[in-house]
């Protein structure tokens, strides 16, 4: 129990910062939606989903000279499409539903929820922010872990605070036990779900014993057929209308053109019992003549795929409602609060001893004084 609570102590004081700003961050990314529609015009506009209006913003956004790459439509909680630009430039977009532009940017910077985003997932590194991301993940699972073994023992004090009854070390590392096992089934869920997200071998891992890595790579590879050049006067009503078809019920999630020449269009669509907001069911088109030439239902999917599919809405809260968004925000707080005074308590002392008191120096007694002799 001494080694585990040494490295317990040690790891939280090291990286315990990283995860209280993941956790805080994320925190707010649950609103993000809501934040929108309190900036942005239009974001609180009613969903409109009929073939018409989308054909209509389609045509209107990608005739643009400045044609974006991909479109994610708007949702009912947010009322405005997301364009994204093609290359390894930041900038991007908001248009509302007819598809006019009410906003755009060229650096992350500009927007908050955008640079939050790059920071809770690509912690402004890109790939590689992403798999330190990830690990941190994996390392908060293991505080996770050793915190409540390290917390049996103790149980009987358990007090249910939201925060530290003083700012004192033993106050304060009493809270932190207290809160951690508290929270713990929130915090396996986050944690969990990110680093699967983040990293590729540990969501395999855990998908394995439900399909193979090999099944679950198959079944999400988009076809092999070569497409022509897009069309200058590409009928977006009849290639949305295709994909509707295909799947009646359906919402129309993303449209997005050729990445390179050959490539195709492509449409993500969420059928009604998917979790993932932009849904991971596929129609793809030829861009020379708007007909469709594959397709792929979420629903047939492996299960593994289909596990992995709820990671993000999980992580996210995109499902549940505000219930589950409060929850999930709990979760960040939690683990910010965790994690700040975690780094405060051990860095105000890395050995975890008990500080010794400084004796006060005692005087010497002085020394009595000597009777004076009494005359006869």
């Amino acid at each position: 129990m001494k080694t585990l609570r040494l490295l317990h102590r040690w790891a939280g004081g090291l990286i315990g910062l990283l995860l209280a700003l993941l956790g805080f961050t994320g925190a707010l990314l649950v609103h993000e939606d809501a934040f929108l529609r309190a900036t942005v015009p239009h974001a609180a506009d009613a969903q409109r989903q009929d073939t018409a209006t989308l054909a209509a913003a389609a045509t209107r956004i990608f005739a643009a000279e400045d044609r974006p790459r991909s479109i994610v439509l708007a949702t009912e909680r947010k009322g405005l499409h997301k364009l994204s630009y093609p290359g390894e430039t930041q900038k991007g977009a908001y248009a509302d539903q007819d598809g006019a532009i009410v906003q755009a940017w060229t650096s992350n910077w500009a927007r908050p929820e955008v640079w939050l985003f790059d920071f809770h997932h690509h912690l402004f590194a890109g790939d590689t922010g992403e798999i330190v991301g990830g690990i941190a993940g994996l390392a908060g699972l293991g505080f996770v872990i050793t915190g409540l073994i390290l917390w049996w023992p103790t149980r009987r004090m358990f007090h249910l605070r939201a925060w530290p009854r003083m700012m004192k070390r033993a106050a304060i590392v009493h809270h932190h036990r207290d809160l951690g096992v508290l929270v713990a089934p929130l915090l396996i869920l986050s944690l969990a779900t990110g680093a699967t997200m983040n990293l590729k071998w540990f969501s395999q891992a855990l998908r394995a014993p439900f399909s193979s890595p090999a099944t679950m790579e198959k079944a999400s590879a988009p076809p092999k057929i070569k497409g022509g050049k897009l069309a200058a006067d590409l009928d977006w009503g009849r290639v949305i209308g295709q994909a509707q078809a295909r799947f009646p019920g359906a919402e129309v999630r993303t449209i997005g053109l050729p990445a390179k020449t050959g490539g195709l269009i492509s449409i993500r669509l969420r059928q009604q019992p998917e979790w993932l907001p932009n849904g991971r069911t596929m129609a793809w088109f030829d861009p020379a003549t708007g007909k469709m030439v594959a397709s792929r239902d979420a629903q047939a999917m492996p299960l593994g795929s289909r596990i992995t599919n709820a990671d993000f809405p999980l992580h996210a809260a995109k499902v549940g409602g505000l219930a589950y968004r409060l929850v999930m925000t709990v979760s960040g707080l939690a683990l910010t609060l965790l994690g700040t005074l975690a780094v405060v308590t051990f860095w105000g002392n890395p050995s975890g001893l008990p500080k010794r008191r400084k004796k006060k120096a005692v005087s010497p007694p002085m020394p009595k004084p000597k009777p004076e002799p009494v005359e006869a």
